[in-house]
């Protein structure tokens, strides 16, 4: 008992001397910046001693860390209602307020600053109280535990359950990572974390270390997106999703998958349609993820938060764990600001070079970036460290910082490479935090899709897929499309299907346009186009019969791979140029304009055709094989949505304590597929997915 008091005391000494030296060097720096800044001043105007102006900081820093741990958990409850992208730049602010009332109480009242000052000096003090907190527990474990418990604020409450000492499972998504650039960072020494799980980091003192994770390759369905893969991975059916985003004629409804009240209604189909809560079904955490895997844990998930006015709704309860803790909050927003001026540099100096292909970043885009790769890596970060200090079974999170920039910048780009360095650290910090943990873990890290790289389907043809459309449909179209040789080539089509002579002078034909005009929509290089007024799904005989041109201008057009339409004849044909036209059943003997889409196409094709909301015209963008590019119908220079290069290539890295995805010489294709396996390695750990009766059973023999 003397020894367990003993232990307590030590600690709780430890914890005091911790906060003593963490005062005297905010003291210190409140000094210096004292002495530095103009508008900052911690003595009367008529001068102090030397004595009383150190007593003025030494109080005056007291004051800010005692408001900031008291004060600021409050004020960050109430900024929940914030929209999470402002939620960084009011944090400066903040931080000055409190700063501001730490020195208006000051009895001997010696302290003043100008706002803007204050800012500037409570964002520096606290990143050096910050700062000197981590170093001076860095070799204690215990207090390295007790900081990231705080850092997380997922303790287990009074009365739960022991930790059970069987494994748990953390499932990591990068998303967007591909297989083959997450081989090429490994390569070029990027991500040693992942490199040393497979093996191909040196060791220490010589040779190689063994590996302890296996790295498997997997298709993704036609739709290549997070909606479409997070849904069937999590939840077991991705079933009726044919985009990221389509209409659907009987709800009369575009569809998006990041969109919240989308988000929830395909969960709940997917639920309905498996008749399971999901892959995290008991005792589980979903952190940052577009859908609830079933978790009883929730924080930035985005298919709760529609339920605004609900009691239930934690969609941003991870950003109140996060944030509660000043130190945090400080560092993350310097992080963001940094993030957003590095965003700006980068666009500007490939402008200056001209970079090819390039799409816009400016307006928003800094910040929104900035959001991506450090707010929600370091609040999911944060969370899952919680999670797995709490003892959680299984834990689901996403990380969207690769995909974000990939997207602007091109999968390949120095600002992608330079993502993938930093999530390969939050993969480290991770694997550091298991070892604290009160149960051991295995980490599983996977990726959703890939991404392919190519320019613009505008930048390209000066005109967009809508425009094409409109065009092969005889509708007016913007008068610069209209200069372009595609849409010149689209109007002669129109003409001559009609009948009628080639355009002299200024005439143009103009059709009715009483009949409601098509709806398209583009998901990366897969483009959707629906006729509203229509209730079923178009076939291919109705198209031609409504519009006699545009199917062919579709078909034929070089920046167009092939399209999918249902016939009424064959049930469902893949279109090509040169009038191509193989129906679908045939497509394994003769796939026609599908060939250089690779093994695997012709089925994903198939699956989507059989979807009660596939549209009526499914338009796959032209793919190079030769060099992997695609062209998005979307503003992106690195892209994912459909069929063609990198984008359909995902991965799974997972550790070889558990048995291998599949056999050899099979092939994981699929996002239900690998909710299978995942379910699989669950039961293998004893997870949420065993039976009760099951685990009587094994206990009993």
């Amino acid at each position: 008992m003397r020894g367990v008091r003993g232990g307590r005391w030590r600690r709780v000494a430890s914890q005091v001397g911790r906060s003593v030296a963490v005062w005297a060097v905010s003291t210190v720096t409140m000094l210096v910046l004292a002495g530095i800044l103009p508008d900052f001043r911690l003595q009367s105007p008529d001068g102090d001693s030397a004595t009383r102006i150190a007593v003025t900081a030494a109080f005056g820093a007291g004051a800010f860390g005692l408001l900031s741990a008291l004060a600021w958990p409050l004020l960050v409850r109430l900024l929940l209602l914030v929209p999470a992208l402002v939620l960084g730049l009011l944090v400066f602010f903040l931080n000055g307020g409190l700063l501001l009332l730490a020195l208006r109480l000051n009895p001997a009242e010696q302290g003043d600053a100008a706002p803007e000052t204050a800012v500037v000096v409570a964002a520096v003090m606290s990143a050096v109280a910050s700062a000197t907190g981590a170093a001076l527990a860095v070799r204690d474990d215990d207090a390295y535990r007790r900081r990231l418990y705080r850092l997380a604020d997922r303790r287990r409450r009074g009365g739960a359950p022991p930790c059970p000492a069987s494994p748990g499972t953390v499932f990591i998504q990068l998303d967007g990572v591909g297989h083959d650039v997450l081989l090429d960072a490994v390569g070029r020494c990027l991500m040693p974390t992942v490199a040393r799980w497979l093996g191909d980091a040196p060791a220490h003192h010589g040779g190689r270390r063994r590996p302890t994770h296996r790295l498997t390759p997997w298709r993704t369905d036609w739709s290549s997106q997070t909606g479409a893969s997070q849904l069937g991975i999590l939840h077991g059916s991705n079933h009726d999703v044919p985009a990221f985003r389509w209409y659907e004629k009987d709800r009369r409804e575009v569809m998006v998958c990041n969109r919240p009240t989308s988000a929830a209604e395909l969960q709940r189909r997917a639920v309905e349609a498996t008749g399971d809560g999901g892959l995290l079904g008991a005792d589980g955490a979903s952190r940052g993820n577009l859908f609830s895997g079933g978790a009883d844990e929730q924080a930035l998930v985005l298919s709760i938060a529609a339920r605004r006015r609900s009691r239930e709704n934690r969609s941003r309860a991870g950003y109140f764990a996060y944030f509660s803790d000043p130190a945090n909050a400080v560092r993350t927003a310097l992080s963001f600001v940094a993030e957003a001026g590095r965003e700006i540099g980068q666009s500007t100096r490939a402008r200056v070079r001209k970079v090819r292909p390039r799409v816009g970043r400016g307006g928003l885009y800094p910040f929104i970036r900035a959001f991506a790769t450090v707010v929600e890596r370091d609040v999911v970060v944060a969370a899952v460290m919680g999670d797995m200090l709490a003892g959680r079974t299984a834990v689901y999170a996403d990380l969207v910082a690769y995909d974000e920039v990939a997207h602007h910048s091109g999968p390949a780009s120095r600002d992608a490479l330079k993502v993938l360095e930093r999530l390969d650290r939050s993969l480290a910090l991770i694997e550091n935090v298991a070892e604290h943990a009160p149960r051991p873990y295995r980490i599983v890290v996977l990726s959703d899709h890939g991404q392919s790289p190519g320019e613009t389907f505008r930048t390209r043809y000066g005109l967009t897929l809508g425009d094409l459309v409109r065009a092969g449909c005889g509708l007016p179209v913007p008068r610069k499309a209209e200069r372009t040789h595609s849409g010149a080539e689209a109007r002669a089509a129109v003409r001559t299907a009609l009948h009628r002579p080639v355009e002299e002078g200024g005439e143009q034909y103009r059709p009715s346009t009483r009949r409601s005009e098509p709806i398209v929509l583009a998901s990366g290089n897969l483009g959707l186009v629906s006729f509203p007024d229509v209730p079923h799904r178009m076939s291919k005989e109705e198209i031609d019969a409504r519009h006699p041109a545009l199917l062919t201008t579709l078909a034929n057009h070089p920046g167009i791979g092939f399209l999918l339409v249902r016939s009424e004849e064959h049930g469902g044909v893949v279109l090509g140029p040169f009038g191509a036209e193989i129906p679908l059943d045939e497509l394994d003997d003769n796939p026609g304009p599908l060939a250089d889409f690779g093994p695997g196409a012709a089925d994903a094709v198939r699956r989507t055709h059989s979807f009660p909301h596939t549209a009526d015209i499914m338009v796959n963008s032209w793919y190079d094989p030769a060099d992997g590019e695609v062209l998005a119908f979307e503003e992106q220079i690195g892209s994912h949505g459909g069929l063609g290069g990198a984008q359909a290539k995902a991965f799974l890295l997972s550790p070889l304590a558990l048995s291998a995805p599949v056999e050899e010489g099979t092939q994981l294709a699929g996002a239900e597929h690998i909710h299978r396996v995942l379910r699989r390695w669950l039961r293998e750990t004893d997870g949420p997915q065993v039976p009760l009766a099951a685990r009587q059973d094994r206990s009993a023999a």
